[in-house]
């Protein structure tokens, strides 16, 4: 199983940037797909996440501003992020879930560095 994360970067304040998430090894169309961040010194924190049937959910710090999305026929999970703020700088990972009964799987991606200078 590979979570691939591209398309973060450095971009100032105010600007957008768009995250990508390309997986393989899994039958994508089953899994709920997700995007967390952590920061330098802080814990990981969910940022958003999306089901296999497309209901969504986002942090309140992001709400208004990221919109998650998802691709199956390319096995593709984006984050595009508008108005970011420099509290948004943090490593941002993909997460992949499936639940079944009684056990779960999760699988992550490398990070990809996202920073937002002032």
């Amino acid at each position: 199983v590979q979570l691939v994360e591209s398309g973060g970067g450095l971009v100032q304040a105010g600007g957008s940037l768009r995250l990508s998430c390309a997986a393989s090894g899994i039958i994508f169309s089953f899994y709920a797909m997700g995007w967390y961040r952590q920061a330098p010194g802080k814990q990981r924190e969910l940022v958003a996440t999306i089901t296999s049937g497309r209901n969504t959910n986002y942090a309140d710090s992001v709400k208004g501003r990221f919109t998650i999305s998802r691709d199956n026929a390319k096995n593709t999970v984006y984050l595009q992020m508008n108005s970011l703020k420099p509290e948004d700088t943090a490593v941002y990972y993909c997460n992949a879930h499936h639940s079944f009964i009684s056990s779960a799987t999760d699988y992550w991606g490398q990070g990809t560095q996202v920073t937002v200078s002032y």
